[in-house]
């Protein structure tokens, strides 16, 4: 009778182990939910997309580890609306919003789920936080606010006999009007006249793009969704009316510009993730505070160089006036 006891025993105790055993190989092998809401489908957008997964898989968040739920609502308000609550509703470990209107909608439907947030230029004129030090609404990130004072100086410093600078934007994106604001200040102080158009969808673009082109000597574009989607037509206008472009945006130059000391959208990508990372491992998010771009690059493109009339050697001379 003992020995029966006692191999009862035994046989409850080897479950025991092997239950655990098993619970704890589970456990090694959880999957980490991530959704991501961009805006619209830019170069720019993309490439911060791409080095935040990048930067998850370098972190060991890859294949079975963690899942994806990618959305884009190709620049629509009712898609991300829609979107957001889709996001919500998935009750994912994380989600990441592109761009200033995904990241407002998600907030507004889902203040819950730890997000993170990226190509924001201003995030407490956006209302995603009070304070970028100790984020307070549940959402933290990476801002793209470049600076805009440095670029135009660095468009003065390669075309000094511009006498006019012109800026397209979208004036419905909050972040643009940031940007612009600043750049029509800067532009005064250097005793040059900004002309300024805006345009509101994509389709817009060539037509201010063009009529731009006929009062400007020179065209600045701020970090902005809807030009960045049509900067090939842009770079057309461009090129046929020989009036440069200089961008905030190091992904715009090969479609349009001559050149830019401006944001690597892949390394805000990265930068965003390492954030992500973080939060997964377990941190506050109103530990961590939003953080600026870490670096900006000079890119140029050699073509349009050549067309007006420039070197790298003027280039980078430029660029290391305004650092």
């Amino acid at each position: 009778m003992k020995i029966k006891h006692m191999l009862m025993g035994v046989a409850a105790l080897s479950l025991t182990l092997s239950l655990a055993a098993c619970g704890s190989k589970s456990s090694n092998k959880q999957t980490v939910k991530v959704g991501i809401l961009q805006l619209i489908d830019q170069s720019a957008l993309n490439a911060a997309n791409k080095g935040f997964k990048e930067e998850l898989a370098k972190e060991g968040y890859k294949g079975d580890k963690i899942k994806f739920d990618s959305l884009n609502a190709q620049g629509d308000q009712g898609n991300l609306s829609s979107m957001s609550a889709r996001l919500k509703s998935d009750k994912n470990d994380l989600n990441l919003a592109i761009a200033t209107p995904a990241a407002q909608a998600l907030a507004k439907a889902d203040n819950q789920t730890p997000m993170v947030f990226t190509a924001i230029t201003d995030p407490k004129s956006a209302g995603l936080t009070s304070s970028t030090k100790a984020p307070d609404k549940n959402a933290t990130g990476v801002t793209d606010m470049v600076d805009v004072k440095g670029q135009i100086d660095f468009a003065h410093q390669l075309f000094p006999k511009a006498k006019t600078i012109g800026l397209l934007y979208n004036a419905a994106e909050e972040n643009s009007v940031i940007q612009i604001k600043i750049a029509k200040q800067e532009i005064a102080k250097l005793g040059l006249k900004a002309v300024v158009k805006t345009a509101a969808t994509t389709n817009d673009v060539q037509q201010a793009a063009e009529t731009l082109a006929s009062q400007a000597d020179v065209i600045y574009i701020p970090t902005d969704n809807t030009a960045a989607a049509a900067m090939p037509t842009i770079g057309k206008v461009s090129e046929a009316k020989k009036v440069p472009v200089i961008t905030a945006d190091a992904t715009m130059v090969k479609p349009a510009a001559v050149a830019t000391v401006g944001i690597n959208y892949e390394d805000l990508g990265k930068q965003t993730a390492k954030l992500a990372v973080k939060i997964l491992k377990g941190k506050k998010v109103s530990d961590l505070a939003i953080e600026a771009p870490a670096k900006s690059t000079l890119v140029t493109d050699a073509k349009r160089m050549k067309l007006f009339g420039l070197t790298q050697a003027q280039v980078e001379k430029a660029a290391k006036a305004v650092e």
